[in-house]
């Protein structure tokens, strides 16, 4: 097994409640929200307090793209579906299927969906835009109403 070198943390307070940042290496690599819990260092460092100012300017419709580093801990196919949700523009939605298809693995939609259950980095890597065949919302680890006001927030931001 691999040793995990410590890293930093630092919790901020948003609309959706206490939102913790960590980083890496000079990298995010997982963002989660009311779980204030981390084998990290609490520090506020450059990148978590810069990082932190992109992910509020989003959360205020004043920011479409994130700038800084990430580098999410999962595995391979985790990886592949991530990245294919990095491709998502912002304000548009895909469907499992469609990631599926993405990722060339068209059968593999209920992958995917586990995939989006456990990304590291949500809304960084927006796996809120990806909704059911049926075009209902289905899924989010913070629930469907932060999923909803992710998306129409991106809707009225356009």
């Amino acid at each position: 097994m691999k040793n995990i070198i410590p890293g930093y943390f630092y919790i901020f307070d948003t609309p959706f409640g206490l939102l913790k940042i960590e980083e890496l290496n000079n990298e995010i690599i997982k963002i989660e929200l009311n779980k204030p819990t981390s084998n990290r260092t609490f520090k506020l460092t450059k990148l978590l307090e810069e990082s932190f100012k992109e992910i509020d300017e989003f959360l205020k419709g004043k920011r479409k793209k994130f700038t800084f580093k990430i580098n999410p801990i999962g595995t391979e196919f985790q990886k592949s579906v991530w990245k294919a949700l990095l491709n998502i523009p912002y304000g548009e939605v895909k469907t499992y299927k469609d990631i599926a298809i993405a990722i060339g693995n068209p059968k593999a939609c209920r992958a995917v969906g586990l995939a989006n259950n456990k990304n590291p980095i949500p809304i960084v890597i927006p796996c809120h835009r990806v909704i059911g065949s049926n075009g209902k919302l289905t899924g989010y680890a913070y629930g469907l109403s932060i999923k909803s006001h992710l998306l129409n927030l991106e809707k009225g931001a356009k």
